[in-house]
């Protein structure tokens, strides 16, 4: 079986309760979506528990979202610019729940660094926003892949042979297209943190 979990952005019990849900086995793939962090007010916990959920569920793959690419992106330099980006994005949640940047672990940073930007399996692109339409694969940029919303989402077959799994667009409610699937419904919002099983596309939810 394969599971894709939409944004948790700090939502740490909402993940927990989620998890028990759905409750996938060690052979199951583990999907998460990206924007594990920033406005919610547990990302310290939420990286915690991700960390220790792969350590039991190995087959677990962890994406890359615009939030943990800008986390990073300022990690590494400190820039004033990536800061300002990052604080309208929800940064200082974050930090708040670390104490500072300076008290942030080192295994945190790197499991924020070893993020993929997409996984591949059975049919199905996974990503944290989409891709552009109509690109073949080799010529998908990174940049696209954390960021793009509308004209992705409003695309017909945008990754040809592909349907697209993705998050960081907030919905009312799961999209189950022939061409590709959403699952961020907004959890910090006030909706829910969703997860697909792909084989019957069961949805499992819980509120924030």
């Amino acid at each position: 079986m394969i599971y894709a979990i939409g944004d948790i952005h700090g939502c740490e019990g909402s993940l927990k309760k989620l998890m028990e849900k759905c409750s996938p086995q060690n052979a199951d793939t583990v999907i998460f979506l990206g924007d594990y962090i920033d406005r919610g007010p547990n990302s310290k916990e939420v990286i915690e528990f991700l960390i220790d959920f792969f350590k039991m569920h190995p087959n677990t793959v962890f994406l890359k979202g615009n939030h943990e690419w800008m986390f990073y992106e300022f990690y590494k330099n400190r820039d004033p610019d990536m800061w300002n980006l990052w604080e309208i994005n929800g940064a200082r949640a974050t930090l708040k729940s670390y104490g500072n940047v300076e008290n942030i672990p080192k295994e945190h940073v790197e499991f924020i660094k070893r993020t993929k930007t997409y996984h591949i399996q059975d049919g199905y692109f996974f990503v944290h926003a989409g891709v552009k339409p109509g690109k073949p694969l080799k010529e998908q940029k990174s940049e696209d892949m954390l960021w793009i919303r509308d004209e992705f989402i409003y695309s017909d077959n945008p990754l040809e042979n592909h349907i697209v799994v993705f998050g960081h667009t907030p919905m009312e409610k799961p999209l189950i297209m022939s061409d590709k699937i959403g699952v961020d419904t907004g959890c910090i919002y006030g909706g829910y943190l969703t997860c697909i099983r792909l084989e019957d596309k069961k949805i499992f939810q819980e509120r924030c």
